[in-house]
């Protein structure tokens, strides 16, 4: 056989058979649910018996456009929604009425150094070349939403490179930042599946001070590392101070529910050049173990 018009395919693209159903003549057959084709029939799609096909399209959406994108690994930015940029988080300061607001808002203008911490190190990270095989290495990623995350966003368009936002559904209204690349700009109902991509490509992670949402990500991963469920990644816990303060991980050592050795699966750094410093010397180090043992 040498005809090489041997046609691709010969059914028809969902797209196609999509608008024939579109067009259909209008009848009482045709204008019933029941006649919906099954992926147009959001009726159908949002029922409750089809929550698993919910999960696997929502695993699969973005798994597809990271693909598409050639994003081989990420460095993931957690953090609060809620410190500002340090000139935003000054004039909170200086808004505040009572004692209790002033107390708290002046904690946000310690902490809003960070903003520029994270800025900076998304920066860093973006600038780095693709790979041999034209893959993108620690493409900044984040929560999407304000502050921390869109520093991080934020630094790597300062230098003019993508960044992933991996927003969710929440009952207030919160849309993505300005900074976030549209193409990269995606959208989860389901917090199990956010988490879960926040860590299937991440090669370096950095959690700034933040709340539940910060603490709930970052000790999933913690554990993830500790039963050995992944191999380890370097987890950068930036600001000791705040992270001293809020979590005793001495104590949890001393009270005999976690061992001295799970203390080294996070790093504490301060500043941009620490951080990026650490992640170096951790595939610097990992290369030389791979190299001594084979």
């Amino acid at each position: 056989m040498t005809d090489p018009r041997v046609p691709s395919r010969v059914f028809p693209r969902a797209a196609e058979d999509a608008q024939s159903a579109k067009d259909s003549v209008s009848t009482p057959q045709t204008e019933n649910p029941a006649y919906r084709l099954a992926f147009q029939d959001m009726d159908f799609l949002l029922r409750e018996d089809l929550r698993p096909v919910r999960f696997q399209l929502e695993l699969l959406k973005t798994q597809l456009l990271l693909d598409e994108a050639n994003i081989a690994s990420t460095f993931v930015f957690y953090g609060s929604a809620r410190i500002p940029e340090p000139a935003k988080a000054q004039a909170m300061f200086e808004l505040a009425t009572d004692d209790k607001s002033r107390r708290i808002a002046e904690r946000l203008v310690e902490k809003s150094r960070y903003y520029d911490v994270a800025r900076e190190l998304a920066s860093k990270v973006s600038v780095l070349p693709r790979d041999e095989a034209g893959k993108r290495q620690f493409v900044v990623c984040s929560g999407g939403g304000p502050s921390i995350m869109e520093a991080a966003n934020r630094g790597a368009h300062d230098v003019g490179q993508e960044s992933i936002g991996l927003n969710i559904v929440l009952p207030h209204e919160q849309a993505p930042n300005p900074y976030v690349t549209p193409a990269l700009s995606m959208q989860f109902h389901y917090f199990a599946l956010r988490k879960m991509h926040f860590l299937l490509h991440a090669r370096a992670l950095a959690a700034f001070p933040g709340g539940f949402g910060t603490f709930d990500e970052l000790f999933e991963l913690l554990t993830l590392i500790q039963t050995g469920k992944i191999d380890p990644i370097p987890v950068l816990l930036v600001g000791r101070a705040f992270w001293d303060r809020v979590v005793n991980f001495q104590a949890l050592v001393e009270e005999g529910v976690v061992s001295e050795r799970d203390l080294g699966i996070f790093t504490y750094v301060e500043t941009a050049d620490e951080a990026w410093d650490a992640v170096q010397r951790f595939y610097r180090e990992r290369a030389a173990k791979e190299d001594a043992a084979g």
